[in-house]
């Protein structure tokens, strides 16, 4: 959802932004009576009435008509006592990853690639922790078995310098939201243009939280964390296999308004460890088939179209084991990978064969109870 000031709820209502009360209410009907839901069956119909409501909301009611205008414009608002903020509500950054150079001497890292990350933020007051840092290594097998560094450039949300992650360079406490009064909801009292109803909407300028950052940060928009680069010295220990992570606590996200920040956790990726997406699939469906297979056996049922049906997976799983490359020379590590595909479609294919085997069960006991 856009925060409050990067809605024209002018444009909205089709009226100029000089618009008496009257004009205002009487666009409000207009389009309220058009694009109810009840009224208009297009699918977008219910969004765009809420989106009416919304405007009409704010644009109807002084108090907030003046406070939206004030952060439209940039100015200070007349009252509320929260300071001039010329980006007010937050700020959208777009940016691709200008990191191609590698600060450190050993070289580029396998498997990065670049990331386009758009920040979109008001200044409602939601503070959570931070999310980790997901990065895929590929190293070589020289490497997995003696260790090694890497020296990593990756892009992150990083505590903000000059609120020290508040939001707020004057205050650390959040306010009640002026909008909806710290509900997070706004009410639009529909009597005017259908003799009845009421409908609630969410807060635009909190954004539902209910509180908002007083003299939002203009560096990070009242979040706590603005976009930022790091480097991290990964240490890959000795005899590592495929799947194994390295973790460094706190080097993630951060957390918005001085919440925790997440952790970097580096996957590594060994080339000759890892099954490929072919023999992946081949091995589940021939681990699905096994116990199906065995119930089927047991109640002799096998025949007709299960038969059939799991002859076809058998077939099919084993073409693309073949396909998928040679089964010969692996590692340990890497049946192990491809052992927990197998038994991945086993666990599966227990909830199938449980299922027909009660069917079956089903079925005998109600043939006896016809026979008696």
């Amino acid at each position: 959802m856009a925060s409050m000031n990067e809605k024209d709820y002018y444009a909205i209502l089709e009226v100029s932004k000089d618009a008496t009360s009257d004009e205002i209410r009487k666009a409000f009907q207009q389009k309220a009576r058009k694009l109810h839901p009840d009224v208009n069956k297009e699918p977008d119909a219910e969004e765009r009435f809420k989106e009416v409501s919304e405007a009409y909301a704010v644009l109807s009611d002084d108090d907030k008509r003046r406070r939206y205008d004030a952060m439209r414009s940039g100015a200070p608002f007349a009252s509320g006592g929260y300071g001039g903020y010329s980006s007010y509500g937050g700020s959208t950054t777009t940016s691709s990853d200008p990191f191609g150079g590698f600060p450190f001497g050993w070289g580029t890292p396998f498997g990065t690639t670049s990331r386009r990350t758009t920040y979109t933020r008001s200044r409602g007051y939601q503070p959570k922790a931070g999310a980790n840092v997901e990065y895929d290594l590929t190293i070589s097998d020289e490497t997995a078995k003696k260790g090694g560094r890497r020296g990593i450039t990756y892009q992150h949300y990083a505590t903000c310098e000059h609120c020290h992650g508040d939001g707020s360079v004057e205050s650390a406490q959040p306010v009640t939201c002026p909008t909806c009064n710290g509900t997070g909801r706004m009410t639009v009292d529909l009597t005017s243009v259908f003799g009845f109803g009421v409908m609630e909407v969410t807060c635009p300028e909190c954004e539902g939280a209910g509180r908002v950052v007083a003299n939002p940060c203009e560096a990070c928009g009242g979040s706590g964390r603005v976009l930022s680069a790091s480097e991290v010295v990964i240490d890959i220990p000795p005899e590592s296999h495929d799947g194994d992570e390295v973790r460094i606590a706190g080097a993630g996200n951060a957390g918005t308004n001085g919440e925790a920040s997440g952790d970097f956790v580096c996957k590594i990726g060994v080339p000759s460890e890892q099954v490929s997406y072919a023999q992946a699939r081949g091995f589940h469906s021939i681990g699905f088939a096994v116990p199906v297979l065995l119930v089927c056996l047991l109640t002799q049922t096998l025949g007709g179209f299960m038969g059939f049906f799991l002859a076809v997976m058998v077939i099919m799983g084993v073409i693309e084991l073949f396909q998928g490359g040679s089964l010969t020379g692996h590692t340990s590590r890497w049946w192990k990978n491809a052992l927990g595909y197998f038994l991945g479609g086993f666990t599966q294919g227990v909830y199938i064969a449980f299922f027909f085997a009660m069917l079956e069960l089903l079925w005998s006991c109600t043939i006896t109870g016809f026979k008696r």
